[in-house]
């Protein structure tokens, strides 16, 4: 498969990556997608983190300024996330890009 193949029959998936809990839809169903899963992997440690800032908000005082803070961040990186994947770029989010090129699926 061409790189632009797999790009242009990724992006749907892609964009998933970025929808919360939605990220698993291209980890369990297009491994075989390079682009979809580079995305998919950096949508699940979003995901993670989301799911730690939700349980952050349960500490009085420091949880409450920091989870919407940190949601916010969040949610600005999933919207980056989504215009680059259908551009069609391999977008490597800082420090997220990191830790999701050590998940090994």
């Amino acid at each position: 498969m061409t790189e632009d193949k797999e790009v242009q029959e990724g992006k749907v998936w892609a964009v998933l990556a970025y929808l919360s809990i939605l990220c698993l839809i291209p980890l369990l169903m297009k491994k075989d997608n390079k682009f979809a899963l580079h995305h998919a992997k950096q949508g699940l440690i979003i995901f993670i983190a989301g799911i730690a800032l939700g349980i952050l908000v349960l500490i009085p005082f420091v949880g409450w300024v920091l989870a919407p803070i940190g949601s916010l961040l969040l949610l600005i990186i999933s919207l980056v996330g989504i215009i680059q994947a259908l551009q069609g770029n391999y977008w490597k989010c800082p420090v997220i890009f990191d830790i999701s090129a050590k998940v090994n699926i």
